[in-house]
């Protein structure tokens, strides 16, 4: 009789718990569309176009400059094929058979500087736009509040005062000492942007960038078709 009892407060302790916890959902539910609401009619948060252009940036950032990464890689590899070796090499030295796993992509050091490479040459997004919210002064000149500045990353990659004399050939052992080596030490990298504004996905995308290529390289042997025409053009980022 005990036992009955104590089930019995047992469940409608559960049941009053299960109450709450559905009446607290439906508050916070509320509260949630009530500010929504109050927020369309001020000038508090994002509107809805604003988030539909947020979206529209996550795709673009998230997906086609990662995408367009890969597929440069892969022409450069078809055209540069003892780079493409060599990348394969390290990748059956490192997995062999093996899945990926996050400690082997950080010892995957030929992949990186093909990928650095790549980014110098063909960086997803060919021009940074700026804008100065108060007086400016750089050297000699003095930039207004409102003015626009277009940081051009093709030109800073494409410069041979900071390159060398073999800018425009793909030469991965550039980075073989790492970034500010190849750069000695100027400002002048920039494919995912820099300062406070800097890419927040960058490493995300190097990490999956380096994982679709492993696969790819794993899995196939590729080379340029003889059809194919090289002419890069930019519609938002720069497509082969």
């Amino acid at each position: 009789m005990e036992s009955r009892q104590r089930k019995k407060e047992k469940s409608t302790t559960g049941e009053r718990r299960k109450k709450a916890d559905t009446k607290e959902k439906e508050e916070r539910r509320d509260s949630n569309d009530k500010e929504i609401k109050q927020q369309e009619s001020t000038n508090f948060g994002l509107r809805i176009d604003e988030v539909i252009e947020d979206c529209k940036l996550f795709y673009i950032a998230g997906q086609e400059t990662t995408t367009n990464l890969l597929v440069w890689t892969m022409i450069l590899l078809e055209q540069h094929t003892n780079w493409q070796d060599c990348a394969r090499d390290e990748v059956s030295k490192e997995f062999g058979g093996r899945k990926p796993d996050i400690d082997g992509l950080s010892h995957l050091k030929i992949i990186s500087i093909i990928l650095h490479e790549v980014l110098r040459l063909y960086p997803p997004i060919v021009a940074l736009e700026r804008m100065i919210h108060e007086e400016t002064k750089i050297g000699n000149l003095i930039l207004p509040s409102g003015s626009q500045l277009l940081l051009h990353v093709m030109m800073l990659h494409h410069d041979a005062k900071i390159w060398r004399d073999d800018v425009n050939e793909f030469n991965p052992e550039r980075f073989a000492e790492g970034v500010s080596k190849a750069t000695n030490g100027q400002a002048s990298y920039f494919p995912f942007g820099g300062g406070p504004r800097i890419c927040v996905g960058q490493a995300f995308a190097m990490l999956e960038a380096k994982l679709a290529l492993i696969m790819i390289l794993c899995r196939f042997s590729f080379k340029l078709s003889p059809s194919y025409s090289h002419a890069p053009h930019t519609i938002i980022t720069l497509q082969p």
